[in-house]
């Protein structure tokens, strides 16, 4: 395989824990809808293209018609070709595909204030909806999904129906890759302190015991069983907790019970260890997972992305690590999906190439090119699961945890839900390391939802 650049994975890293953006101030742009759907001949296997002689493969010049993507998740070009550009080329060499990548000048109201035409936004889910619907750039896809022969039930059919319910049952996007949460584990700290190494399908009680065995002071160094990032375990809660009632749009924070039992169970339970407690309160903050586990290695567990493998396949060489299932809950129930969907923008000028490109996206053949580089596929096909991280450097590790569990059921989401997890994420970090009981800090961050919200319809 080729080998990606060494500046890519600090980029893709950079990718996965970028935050987002706060809101622009005023009322977003707002676009007019492009030329309508064009009617292109398609070939009716799923994994077809636009055939030669179908209208849409040049312009009325004759040159190749333009597929433009665009993010502001902060992807590099060189990212976006390792995974998805190069591989699009290559199928679509009459298309001129470009990608626009966030930069100074390049954010998402510059780009619409200038008139800059994209035609594809991709963002994750939450995300997506957050920036998607205020801007106006939105295009339901469903007729193009249907002209187009695109089968929905070869997906998995949570990430689909997330897409659905935020939608109002429309689709405007479809998932490409998407994310899970698993346990990584330090070989070397388990052998150190000779305790037995996790194991897939074990339980989170199960889990807490080995945390609060492997939390010690050992030759003066504090050792944590267990480190996680607080807006991701939110954000992709097993529990399916939403975070906003759909029917009264407002904050679950305070009201729903089962926050409680939430953060009791992810956040308190496993960081209870002798000096853990001690280290929360004076750093007046919770552990920076990726550091403490790969660059510090005094974590022996992290419960984060899947998407790890790939995205710090460098630093990650550095740790004698593996893998294993999430502990659960509930029996054979993991983390919700977190999905990143593309979108077929209403400025899009040529939507039916743009069509037959997502329709190559979420083929078998593309899909089980980005399973080998260790990104998770979205669609529920086991020989495209076989094919999870063969082309890795870590393809000996246990890749099949990634797909042991069934993904929990996505809630329903709020085009500002990003938005509330942030405020979910400060406030339960703040009872975690002692500056707030548990009830004060649902109540906070009930009020601190609500001020979000209200930001958020004075901006529409």
């Amino acid at each position: 395989m080729k080998g990606k650049p060494a500046f890519l994975k600090s980029l893709l890293f950079l990718l996965t824990l970028a935050t987002v953006l706060g809101a622009c101030n005023g009322k977003p742009h707002t676009v007019a809808e492009g030329d309508s759907p064009q009617s292109g001949q398609v070939d009716p296997d799923n994994d077809s293209r636009t055939m030669p002689n179908a209208p849409g493969s040049k312009n009325e010049k004759g040159d190749p018609v333009e597929i433009v993507f665009y993010t502001n998740n902060g992807d590099s070009e060189a990212s976006f070709d390792y995974r998805f550009g190069d591989l699009i080329r290559q199928k679509f060499p009459d298309y001129s595909i470009k990608y626009i990548p966030r930069t100074q000048g390049t954010n998402l109201d510059e780009l619409l204030a200038n008139k800059t035409r994209f035609d594809i936004f991709f963002q994750s889910i939450g995300n997506f909806e957050e920036w998607a619907f205020p801007y106006g750039i939105e295009y339901d896809m469903s007729e193009l999904i249907n002209k187009h022969q695109v089968d929905l039930n070869r997906f998995e059919p949570t990430i689909i129906e997330a897409m659905r319910q935020a939608s109002g049952g429309k689709l405007f996007g479809l998932p490409v890759q998407t994310n899970n949460l698993v346990l990584y584990y330090n070989k070397d700290l388990f052998d150190k302190f000779g305790v037995e190494y996790p194991r897939d399908g074990m339980t989170w009680e199960e889990m807490v015991k080995l945390s609060l065995r492997l939390s010690r002071n050992d030759g003066n160094r504090q050792y944590l069983g267990y480190v996680h990032s607080p807006a991701h375990t939110i954000r992709m809660n097993p529990m399916s907790i939403p975070n906003v009632d759909p029917q009264t749009n407002k904050p679950t924070i305070y009201k729903d019970e089962r926050w409680k039992t939430f953060y009791e169970t992810y956040f308190k339970s496993p960081t209870t260890g002798s000096g853990y407690t001690d280290l929360l309160t004076q750093t007046g903050t919770v552990p920076n997972n990726n550091n403490a586990f790969v660059k510090d290695q005094n974590a022996a567990m992290m419960m984060y992305l899947s998407s790890l493998i790939y995205v710090w396949e460098e630093q990650l060489k550095a740790v004698n690590w593996d893998i294993v299932s999430l502990p659960t809950v509930k029996p054979g129930i993991g983390s919700q999906s977190y999905p990143s969907y593309f979108g077929i923008t209403k400025m899009a000028k040529h939507k039916d190439a743009a069509m037959e490109v997502l329709k190559f996206m979420v083929s078998d053949e593309f899909q089980s090119n980005l399973a080998r580089k260790g990104i998770m596929p979205v669609l529920n096909k086991e020989p495209i699961k076989q094919e999870f991280g063969k082309d890795s450097p870590y393809r000996d590790r246990n890749m099949k945890a990634v797909f042991y569990n069934d993904f929990a059921p996505i809630p329903e989401r709020a085009p500002y839900d990003a938005k509330i997890v942030n405020a979910y994420s400060s406030f339960f970090t703040q009872a975690n390391v002692g500056k707030l009981d548990i009830n004060s800090a649902l109540l906070q961050a009930e009020e601190q939802a609500n001020i979000a919200i209200e930001e958020y319809k004075k901006n529409q």
